[in-house]
């Protein structure tokens, strides 16, 4: 938390009051662009509303984004709603995609969390949610496409309570339904708002509830005073004594709630129709939340652990993240931050805490999407891109030297599909290999590994999807024409019996100084999700403490190759306790050796199992095809979890391995006469059945 906000000027709080940082989320085709969109062209940031058919998106910018229909990259840009700004950062719905919302949603104050109001809640959308979750971030629900037949805003705040957990407030019903949707009733102000979706420009009117919604608008408008009251004692206390708050009362006791209660106020609309933008824009101001009203990521001493407290203010010591890297054809690499305290200015040397290096700013940038206006400063609650440091990456931690603080990482979900990649010819090697390392920077979960054993480079990535688009970009950015294999699944390996003792030796004597590394170690299973974690426990000197780096090192390589088929070990703890050392002989890279050999004995005792990705499939069709559509998915090891309904379409949620779905779109279209659809994302990693496991290591040995 700020240590006081005392010492800032009062052009300061100002700066910071009507400041507002935030995103748009969302499962794909939720409208989420087409709404961002709309935010542009109503805050007067563009004067011509762009569209996603016709490929004149400001925020979809590439040119895999327009011709594919989708955002593939968070864009951000500013604008301003009155006297406020509002920071905005654009993400993507697909899976394939989705550190892209991680990193935004680490970095934003707030978001906008759109439904489809045909579709509801989607997988996706329940991943953005529960990272909205994990970093804590307030935000509004607008339920989109209301004019959609079969589009049900009720059905849509239902699920939004039961499958999300939410406290959602509706602040808003829908004013008609599918075609005949005009407008909506606020529930605040109690009056009606009808929108010209054929004039964009001209301004909504309000007027008078209409007869036959007076009575869901008074029950709705109960519900909205009961949920805000649970938030406010100002309005508890007039809810207690039946009295009614006034409308400023009322949008301060939601905005209290939203902040530091989890409220969620629910908005409607139809944004490709012009319908409900406006008062999302007068919500995303009166209910999220400024720079002032959250606390700062969490932060501790680089050196002793402890957590660190910082003042919230222009003048004071810099503190800020950079949370996005990205390639600009003009002038290269764009670093996007956020700033949490203190001021970034054009020319200033600041110190990377987390590569402990000294970085210095050549420019800085107000971005609009690929748009780039220069500036000279950046200042406390506000985000832009800075371009000349060296050794940054995605996740650094940037401050001033005599203050230095940590901001915990960012973590990325592990990729789940490979392909082999290579260059067409000997003269592109050089150029595939700076087009690798440029996306890799851009993007944590895009992973390179070169593989030793066949001399061929393996890319990883979220899905087929991703790696489509990074080959692409290839093509189109850096102008290399690589050769690609098949996508492979990304398995993983693990143990499932500890290893009490497991000891590695590296003895060389050669004639003059030889090499003495000696550790023993146990190494046992962990939970799932935990990676490979490395514990000291050595006491007594029994090996000096600068040669345990040395160790873990060995440990982490090890890891990256598993005994069963090479693939990378997860999920287990190595402890180092014992061991022994040569005050002549030990180095560095003796123990690293030692620490590799004793790791890899342990998890070939301990009962290695290899893993496989499970993920979440999503099929929504008509009804006469289920049950072909679940017996295939049966026939692909699936296990189904849920089949519902959803307007008059069925709905069946499952669980099925990766290495099964591939082909799966041609599959579905064939059963359904092209008429379901689907999407999936990974869920989890389970052990893959012997019979199964022994193709898959025989073929690797092969």
């Amino acid at each position: 938390m700020p240590e006081t906000t005392k010492a800032m000027s009062p052009e300061v709080v100002e700066r910071l009051t009507y400041t507002r940082n935030f995103g748009v989320v969302a499962h794909i085709d939720a409208g989420k662009t087409t709404t961002s969109e709309r935010i542009l062209f109503y805050t007067g940031r563009v004067h011509k509303i762009g569209n996603i058919d016709e490929g004149t998106t400001q925020l979809d910018w590439m040119a895999q984004e327009r011709e594919r229909g989708i955002t593939i990259t968070a864009a951000a840009t500013t604008c301003f709603w009155g006297k406020h700004r509002l920071n905005l950062i654009d993400t993507p719905g697909h899976v394939d995609f989705t550190a892209e919302v991680e990193r935004s949603l680490k970095v934003l104050d707030g978001c906008v969390v759109v439904f489809c109001g045909v579709g509801g809640v989607e997988p996706q959308s329940e991943t953005v949610w529960r990272q909205a979750d994990k970093y804590g971030v307030p935000r509004l629900a607008f339920v989109n496409k209301l004019d959609r037949v079969g589009s049900d805003f009720h059905e849509v705040v239902k699920q939004t309570r039961e499958r999300l957990g939410a406290k959602a407030a509706p602040i808003q019903i829908p004013w008609g339904s599918e075609d005949g949707f005009t407008g909506v009733i606020d529930l605040i102000a109690m009056k009606s708002v009808r929108f010209d979706s054929a004039n964009p420009s001209k301004a909504p009117e309000t007027g008078e509830i209409p007869a036959q919604l007076q009575e869901p608008a008074a029950k709705y408008h109960h519900e909205l005073l009961e949920k805000a009251a649970e938030c406010s004692d100002r309005l508890m206390d007039k809810y207690i004594h039946d009295q009614q708050p006034s409308e400023e009362e009322l949008r301060a006791g939601i905005r209290e709630g939203t902040i530091k209660h989890g409220l969620v106020p629910v908005l409607c609309g139809a944004s490709f129709r012009n319908i409900g933008v406006q008062p999302l824009l007068d919500a995303i101001r009166d209910f999220l939340p400024s720079p002032l009203d959250v606390p700062p990521p969490p932060a501790h001493h680089p050196e002793t652990g402890e957590p660190v407290t910082f003042e919230l203010d222009d003048d004071a010591p810099l503190m800020a993240l950079a949370f996005k890297i990205a390639t600009d054809p003009y002038v290269g690499k764009l670093f996007f931050v956020r700033v949490y305290s203190g001021t970034l200015r054009q020319g200033d040397d600041i110190y990377n805490t987390t590569r402990r290096r000294r970085e210095r700013i050549s420019k800085l940038l107000r971005m609009h999407a690929n748009k780039q206006e220069l500036i000279e400063e950046i200042r406390t609650g506000d985000i832009c891109a800075a371009v000349g440091f060296k050794a940054t990456t995605t996740g650094d931690t940037l401050c001033a030297d005599d203050r230095p603080l940590v901001f915990e990482r960012i973590q990325f979900p592990e990729p789940v599909i490979s392909m082999f990649i290579e260059p067409k010819s000997k003269a592109e090697q050089d150029k595939l290999a700076t087009a690798l390392g440029r996306l890799q920077d851009e993007d944590p979960t895009f992973r390179v590994q070169y593989n030793q054993e066949t001399g061929q480079t393996l890319m990883s990535g979220m899905g087929e999807l991703h790696l489509d688009v990074l080959v692409d970009r290839m093509r189109r950015e850096f102008s290399v024409e690589p050769m690609t294999g098949k996508p492979q699944v990304a398995y993983k390996e693990t143990m499932t019996a500890p290893v009490e003792k497991s000891e590695g030796k590296h003895i060389k004597q050669t004639g003059g100084r030889g090499q003495y590394g000696h550790v023993i170690m146990k190494v046992e299973p962990a939970p799932t999700k935990s990676g490979v974690t490395f514990v000291n426990k050595v006491v007594g000197g029994r090996i000096p403490k600068e040669f345990i780096p040395a160790v873990e090192d060995g440990v982490m390589e090890a890891s990256h190759s598993g005994p069963l088929a090479g693939y990378p070990v997860v999920d287990v703890t190595a402890t180092l306790y014992d061991g022994s050392y040569h005050d002549v002989d030990s180095s560095e890279i003796a123990f690293k050796i030692a620490g590799i050999e004793s790791f890899k004995q342990a998890i070939l005792k301990g009962k290695p199992v290899l893993l496989e990705p499970i993920m979440l499939v999503e099929v929504v069709m008509p009804e006469e095809f289920m049950g072909e559509i679940i017996g295939d998915l049966q026939s692909r090891r699936g296990r189904i979890d849920t089949i519902t309904q959803r307007g008059t379409s069925r709905v069946i949620r499952g669980f099925v391995p990766l290495a099964d779905m591939f082909g799966y779109a041609s599959a579905i279209r064939s059963l359904s006469q092209g008429r379901a659809a689907y999407t999936m994302e990974p869920a989890m990693y389970e052990r893959v059945p012997a019979n199964i496991a022994e193709g898959i290591i025989g073929r690797k040995g092969s």
